[in-house]
């Protein structure tokens, strides 16, 4: 994908918190559409290989969620991670964490990212298929800018971590709003 197109349509399962449900797992399956998370809002997208991984865990969400203000600052709506995980790990991940404004969006079956063309086998590394390391801007389901990590391919010896971070893009926004 690139700049100018609109993201593509794909269904998120995703599990959400319902007290009304009691007991030890309140939560009921909810599916997300692409329009529900990029429909009229703008949003900071990045996607990583996995939760609960290295760079993913002490780096890549924590930034995003420490810099959170800043992108609302931006007259960004929300910050997503996705992940091709499905929603249990997200969620787990997400309360290991601790992250209160990121949003975790499960993409177990890796469709969104397929379609994206980010999808990339890490069977190199036993994760099988996952996304490559990216981040974008979206603007009511349009792209407004992306960024990928260099050496895109299937079993990739390394993980590169350059322009995806939380810093990169938020100082893309500032650029761009100075102009």
């Amino acid at each position: 994908m690139s700049t100018a197109q609109k993201i593509p349509a794909a269904t998120f399962k995703t599990r959400i918190r319902n007290e009304a449900l009691g007991g030890p797992n309140p939560f009921e399956w909810k599916d997300l559409s692409s329009d529900d998370v990029f429909k009229g809002k703008r949003v900071v997208l990045f996607s990583l290989p996995g939760a609960f991984t290295p760079t993913c865990s002490t780096s890549h969400l924590p930034r995003y969620e420490e810099l959170y203000e800043d992108f609302k600052a931006e007259g960004v709506d929300a910050v997503v991670c996705l992940s091709v995980n499905d929603a249990f790990v997200m969620y787990q991940w997400g309360q290991h964490q601790g992250a209160k404004n990121v949003f975790l969006l499960p993409d177990g079956n890796g469709e969104f990212t397929r379609k994206m063309g980010m999808l990339v086998d890490k069977s190199n590394l036993g994760f099988g298929l996952r996304s490559w390391r990216y981040a974008m801007i979206v603007n009511d389901g349009v792209i407004e800018r992306m960024f990928v990590e260099p050496g895109y391919s299937d079993n990739a010896p390394d993980d590169p971590f350059e322009v995806s971070d939380a810093d990169t893009v938020l100082a893309a926004l500032r650029a761009a709003k100075a102009a």
